[in-house]
């Protein structure tokens, strides 16, 4: 009787220390996945330079209701970006300052043809430096002797630069001018240009020259001489995170994101 006694007794000992590990390893297992971080989806959006203040504003929006999620922009050129998605850089969207570039890549089956729209528009000014003394009113006054030099974007990668070169083709002054234009890799180098005084004038987008004090607008560019200002996104076909990125894509189409947009000088079509 003793022995039987003593054996049940060390059964029910092992027993209660077995329940007691095993509640002991499941909670290390439950605070060791608690603890351990997310890893987070790196979503790279391939963007006009003339995106960047708006987008970095919806950046800090969009990463802080999404924490499994990290954007990276590569600004620049629209064109230049566009060349970069064609040699197989890295990129899971892109929006560009041009309907050109955004059809190239359809075309080459590198966009996802049913997932790009249209979603900002924006306008083309002429810029001077904050202490004007060119009096510049009108395009014809680009052409006056004390203007030495006006910065363009580079017309083949610079959509600002193309839209430029159609305003002034259209105003008969392209040819005539030659001898003035500095031309900026992007649009954000035309602006500095002026800022700094290396050039009297330069043509931008609405939206950069009204995030500089250093400058101001000196006319509109006439909308009816050049081709409309769209800025298109579409999702790059190559994504390895087709549903984080839509996601992402579907939100810049939504009134939070518009509004900030519209914030910083673009306007939506309708």
């Amino acid at each position: 009787m003793y022995k039987k006694g003593l054996f049940s007794y060390v059964l029910i000992c092992l027993g209660v220390m077995s329940v007691i590990f095993t509640g002991c390893g499941n909670r290390e297992k439950d605070k060791a996945s608690t603890s351990a971080p997310t890893e987070k989806v790196e979503l790279t959006i391939s963007a006009a330079a003339s995106l960047t203040d708006a987008l970095k504003e919806i950046q800090t929006n969009y990463e802080n209701r999404h924490q499994t999620i990290k954007l990276r922009f590569n600004f620049g050129a629209s064109g230049a970006l566009q060349q970069q998605i064609e040699q197989g850089a890295p990129a899971d969207l892109f929006f560009s300052a041009s309907s050109k570039n955004m059809n190239t890549l359809i075309d080459k089956k590198l966009i996802d043809d049913s997932q790009h729209k249209n979603i900002l528009r924006n306008d083309l000014v002429v810029v001077v430096p904050a202490n004007d003394k060119a009096n510049v009113q009108k395009v014809e006054d680009l052409s006056n002797d004390n203007i030495k030099y006006v910065a363009l974007g580079e017309p083949k990668t610079v959509p600002a630069g193309n839209y430029a070169k159609e305003a002034l083709t259209y105003s008969k002054l392209w040819d005539s001018l030659q001898p003035k234009v500095v031309q900026g890799k992007d649009v954000r180098q035309v602006l500095t240009y002026v800022e700094s005084g290396n050039a009297e004038a330069g043509f931008v987008y609405k939206t950069d020259a009204l995030t500089s004090k250093a400058i101001t607008i000196a006319f509109n560019v006439d909308p009816q001489s050049y081709t409309p200002i769209q800025y298109p996104a579409g999702i790059v076909k190559a994504t390895k995170h087709s549903k984080e990125i839509s996601d992402f894509y579907t939100y810049l189409q939504g009134k939070e994101a518009q509004d900030m947009f519209v914030k910083y000088g673009f306007s939506i079509p309708e």
